[in-house]
């Protein structure tokens, strides 16, 4: 088990009718002008935005706002709020919606304060050192956003979708109300559980040993989102399986579930090229990706994946042949994604082959002039993230 430090400032106020009490919580960290940022008209026709909007005006708040934040956030409308933020004076943004809105928001809150271009954050070429408070009400479980150290935003006019990290991008205040998620498609709760799902294997899959207690947690949450996912999917206001779902996504990406043992990280930054070229749902993409990577990989550490497959997919069988029992959990975990309706191939998402190398030499930054290559369990080069594009299209 490898030496950690850890820590979630994060307030995470949770159950029904929670998001009603956002002025009095945004109150008492000395706010006086909120920027409201949200993303399609939603918000609105459930009601939320008038709930929150009154809570801010009883609490004596004032706030301007922003609306218009698409999947995959936009890097344009970062800097559109980072002005607005400026010329307002605001000193509190609060995101209203998923992991779009809230990594958008981020994008926001560090923009409105450091003096260089916030595009620089997301490149790492500058490490946040300052950042308005930000505050959230989720209405989407799936990004963990409303508990990260990222935000993730796409520069769509260059077809880059890149992350910045650090502590205090971690939200000082978020609310989860299961029932701000009655009201969900289909397609953004499949896309949203295999986001969350992602998040875990991302931190599960590792080449450390004796990391047990987490294995463990990880283990628990997965079946925790693969128990309740069905039963949301068919029954979008059943309140308890949301609960479950909603306090999982949080607890997916806090880091929790990563302490001590070395990390993955090879999925997310593949799946980037695709919502960056192509615009696709990052679940979507994630559900396609996912098991191709393990195909890929899982002959380097056969261990670890022998211990997924029974203990997350729950494979029977001899442990005598390896291969056979691993495939079995990769088909498994397949099925589920295909039982949800998310695609299992690049062709399902509309994407065709004429981009695959140049999005496998930017995944590992080699069509940069820098690749370095990604994840631990078999470090990937863009030849073999061309492989994994190839085995899925």
């Amino acid at each position: 088990m490898e030496n950690f430090e850890f820590s979630v400032p994060t307030n995470l106020v949770f159950g029904k009718e929670a998001h009603k009490k956002i002025g009095s919580l945004v109150k008492e960290y000395g706010a006086k002008k909120v920027l409201l940022h949200y993303g399609s008209g939603s918000v609105k026709k459930s009601g939320v935005y008038d709930d929150v909007v009154k809570s801010l005006q009883d609490a004596g708040l004032e706030y301007c706002e922003l609306g218009g934040v698409k999947p995959n956030p936009r890097l344009a409308l970062v800097y559109e709020g980072i002005a607005l933020a400026i010329n307002e004076g605001v000193d509190f943004v609060l995101a209203v919606g998923g992991g779009s809105a809230i990594d958008s928001a981020k994008g926001i809150a560090v923009g409105a304060l450091e003096e260089t271009d916030i595009w620089d954050h997301y490149q790492y070429k500058k490490e946040v050192t300052k950042i308005l408070p930000v505050g959230v009400i989720l209405t989407i479980p799936a990004a963990g956003s409303e508990t990260s150290t990222s935000s993730v935003v796409t520069d769509e006019a260059n077809e880059r979708k890149d992350s910045m990290e650090g502590q205090l991008l971690r939200p000082v205040l978020s609310i989860i109300n299961p029932e701000l998620f009655f009201t969900l498609p289909k397609n953004q709760i499949a896309n949203g559980v295999a986001d969350m799902m992602s998040h875990i294997f991302e931190r599960y899959f590792t080449n450390t040993k004796s990391t047990d207690l987490t294995d463990a947690l990880a283990e628990a949450t997965l079946k925790v989102i693969m128990k309740n996912a069905p039963i949301a999917y068919e029954n979008p206001q059943d309140y308890n399986a949301w609960a479950q779902l909603g306090h999982s996504g949080s607890m997916a990406h806090t880091g929790i579930l990563g302490l001590g043992r070395s990390q993955e990280w090879s999925c997310h930054p593949i799946e980037h090229e695709l919502s960056a070229s192509y615009d696709v749902a990052h679940g979507a993409g994630l559900a396609a990706i996912t098991p191709a990577w393990m195909e890929y990989v899982y002959k380097s550490n056969v261990p670890m994946f022998t211990q997924f497959a029974a203990n997350v997919m729950g494979v029977e069988g001899s442990f005598r042949d390896p291969d056979a029992f691993i495939l079995e959990g990769i088909r498994k975990l397949r099925a589920f994604f295909n039982s949800l309706g998310l695609p299992a191939t690049l062709s399902q998402m509309g994407i065709g082959e004429d981009k695959l190398e140049l999005m496998a030499k930017r995944a590992t930054g080699e069509a940069f002039g820098k690749e370095r290559p990604l994840g631990n369990i078999k470090p990937l080069y863009w030849q073999d993230v061309l492989n994994i594009f190839k085995m899925i299209k």
